[in-house]
């Protein structure tokens, strides 16, 4: 938006440093009223950007993955280690994983089609055509606030919409490291609108963006609890949404898996970001044949795993959680397993660093499906072993996105029980590539799709065309 029209009552909130607790900056607290204005501008911008050529728009995509990974070298880093405490690689997985998904959705500027529909009625030709649907109002989160922000706006955006969006209230300017990107590789003004708001302020504006007019589609990856009440509001207004939410991401590694190359793979999936991520292994289930040599070297391996302060120890692979908060939570719902009998076999129930944000691995078994532990994401470097013998049994206890085995038919056999946006044999349960949809398939992990062909599905509308080329004749 034009800075002249932003911050409508002038207020801000406080943005701040979780390794330290020390306020970074003050951000503008957009409105309603800006929000409002934002909704207007968006739906002003959407009459002629909707009738851009798709060239014109695929080099604006194909510019900015450039100017994008040109932040590496400038403030990149120091923002992203300051807003959401990324360690080096969280950095630049980010931006390149970033680029890539700008890349790829330039290439879908030209497959956005139709089709020739056969019709019985004489002299009748039909089409199938797919249009861009007009404003869409989306929302990022914080944790991998780069790559999110871009997988909300790209698709909608290379399929001639424009957008409303939300950023999260921990990384502001991570976020906005992409406004920055396109609005630099020439996106017109008022196609990409970047709304920060105060929390006192979220739901209020949130609400007001879901249920305005001329808002026709809604994306949202977050928490299931703040899903549910957007999809309910939408639901209100009957308007679609793509909702990524909450996961419980499981691994199941049968008895003739490759023990070193799985554990190798689940410790990834557990531990990058602190197991920050919706697709973090959270439960491991091991056939019992090879249960206890699987343990034995996952716990070797977790011990290697280098946790502290990255602003001190930039080769740290783990940095404090988001928010003392977050830590408090994770540890609150390790300390109730182990009180309520499960068995904790590696980690110190402490909550260190300048600002205790700092949570080392911990690893449990024995925990009943009643504790919470077991129900509830717990977006921390948690992991929960439990054991089975048969493949119906493995099935029963996960609905699970991730398998570990040599015999792949097997393997195969075990995806197709299962239901889940996406299934990965023998890697880990943290994978994304630019080129794959991503995807849920129902209740508290969301639904719809973003990326690839599915994002244009999403982000585009069907609509029938007939053009009769004859007199027709009708009954009376």
């Amino acid at each position: 938006m034009d800075q002249a029209q932003l911050l409508s009552d002038g207020a801000t909130f406080p943005v701040n440093n979780p390794m330290t607790g020390q306020r970074k900056y003050d951000c503008a607290s957009a409105s309603v009223n800006d929000y409002s204005l934002a909704i207007e501008n968006a739906h002003k911008a959407y009459q002629s950007w909707s009738k851009t050529g798709p060239t014109a728009r695929r080099m604006i995509f194909l510019k900015a993955p450039d100017i994008l990974e040109s932040y590496l070298h400038q403030d990149a880093g120091e923002i992203m280690s300051q807003e959401i405490s990324a360690p080096d690689y969280w950095v630049k997985i980010n931006i390149h994983s970033t680029a890539g998904t700008l890349r790829e959705v330039a290439g879908l500027a030209t497959q956005i089609r139709g089709e020739v529909i056969p019709t019985d009625r004489p002299g009748t030709t039909a089409f199938m055509e797919r249009q861009p649907v007009g404003v869409v109002f989306g929302i990022a989160p914080w944790n991998a606030p780069v790559n999110l922000t871009a997988r909300a706006v790209a698709c909608p955006l290379i399929c001639g919409n424009t957008v409303v969006l939300k950023p999260s209230e921990f990384s502001p300017k991570s976020q906005h490291l992409v406004v920055r990107a396109l609005t630099a590789a020439g996106l017109p003004p008022g196609c990409l609108n970047f709304l920060p708001t105060s929390p006192e302020r979220a739901s209020q504006v949130t609400e007001f963006a879901v249920k305005h007019p001329k808002v026709l589609r809604i994306n949202f990856t977050g928490s299931d609890r703040v899903g549910r009440i957007i999809g309910s509001w939408a639901a209100e207004c009957v308007k679609q949404c793509i909702l990524e939410l909450g996961g419980k991401a499981p691994v199941i590694v049968f008895d003739d898996a490759n023990i070193d190359e799985a554990v190798g793979a689940v410790v990834f999936g557990a531990l990058s970001y602190s197991g920050q991520i919706c697709m973090s292994t959270e439960r491991v289930l091991l056939h019992r044949s090879i249960s206890e040599k699987f343990k034995a070297k996952l716990l070797a391996k977790v011990a290697t795993v280098k946790t502290g302060n990255h602003l001190e120890n930039p080769d740290v692979s783990l940095s404090g959680l988001f928010t003392p908060a977050s830590a408090r939570r994770v540890i609150d719902l390790v300390k109730s397993a182990v009180h309520g009998g499960a068995k904790l076999l590696t980690g110190d129930l402490e909550i260190t660093g300048l600002n205790k944000t700092i949570v080392r691995p911990h690893v449990l078994e024995g925990v009943k499906r009643h504790m919470d532990i077991a129900k509830q994401e717990s977006f921390g470097p948690v992991m929960i072993i439990s054991e089975f013998e048969t493949d119906e049994e493995a099935v029963a206890l996960a609905n699970v996105s991730d398998v570990f085995s040599t015999d792949i038919v097997r393997a195969l056999n075990i995806a197709r029980q299962i239901q889940a946006g996406a299934f990965h044999i023998n890697g880990p349960t943290v994978y994304v590539e630019a080129t794959l949809p991503q995807g849920r398939t129902g209740g508290s992990s969301g639904y719809g799709w973003f990326g690839g062909m599915p994002g244009v599905e999403a982000f585009t509308e069907r609509q029938i065309v007939t053009l009769a080329t004859s007199k027709l004749r009708y009954a009376f």
